[in-house]
């Protein structure tokens, strides 16, 4: 495959570009949500069938975990992911009250900042001067090369929603054959969550360097590995009912 760029670089595009800022990306509430959304509703049938219970129970707890569980871990990406908020306003905060009360040891921090990254001399110094000449210029730059943070964050609601939208749409794909019962749905499940699996997975190389079938593989192991054990387990504890 010929290399390609992912954006252009003429003086125009690149202005607009960094005027934009960087993107939010959902991406990964979206994988995380569609991943455990399949792995627990497919195991829960899974496990239901090793138990030789019938198809409406399948039914009726497949869809009890998509809306419980899914609100579960919708709740649980929400409370998260506002915590990554409350962790950056803490650390602004202390940034702020550092930059008033110890102005020359947080200009020393700067310094030795771009010093590690190769300035010297006068231009270590300008760049010093530059930056902390405004004070939000020189907390974004603290925030981000001191303690690491993002130049933007993701919305606590907005990721919360997509873990959950994900969660439901795709645990609800191997739980289509028992919603239309069909007379042998067990297969059916089992195809439609192996495809899902990979789905999900090949949509993870967006953001790994691996290659989107090794994603997808690796994906669809778990998944049926999980779905597996719980399979078995339902199959020895149908013996002690």
């Amino acid at each position: 495959m010929a290399p390609r760029l992912e954006h252009g670089h003429q003086p125009s595009e690149i202005a607009r570009r960094l005027r934009d800022g960087p993107r939010v990306s959902y991406l990964r509430d979206w994988v995380y949500g569609g991943i455990d959304g399949t792995v627990t509703t497919f195991a829960i049938m899974a496990g239901v069938v090793g138990a030789s219970l019938s198809a409406n129970v399948v039914v009726i707890l497949g869809i009890a975990n998509l809306l419980a569980d899914g609100f579960s871990m919708a709740a649980a990406n929400y409370t998260g992911t506002k915590a990554e908020h409350d962790e950056y306003q803490q650390l602004r905060h202390m940034e702020e009250r550092h930059v008033a009360l110890a102005p020359e040891g947080e200009r020393e921090e700067i310094r030795q900042i771009f010093k590690a990254k190769g300035f010297e001399g006068e231009g270590l110094e300008a760049a010093v001067g530059v930056i902390t000449e405004h004070r939000d210029r020189w907390i974004d730059t603290m925030m981000a090369e001191e303690h690491g943070m993002p130049a933007v964050l993701r919305s606590p609601m907005k990721a919360a929603i997509m873990t959950f939208a994900s969660f439901v749409l795709c645990g609800a794909v191997p739980l289509a054959p028992y919603v239309f019962q069909l007379a042998k749905p067990e297969l059916p499940s089992a195809i439609l969550a192996g495809l899902t699996f990979f789905a999900i997975g090949s949509l993870r190389s967006h953001w790994s360097p691996a290659p989107w079938w090794r994603t997808g593989l690796e994906t669809l192991a778990i998944g049926m590995l999980a779905a597996s054990v719980a399979y078995f387990v339902g199959d020895f504890l149908k013996g002690l009912i």
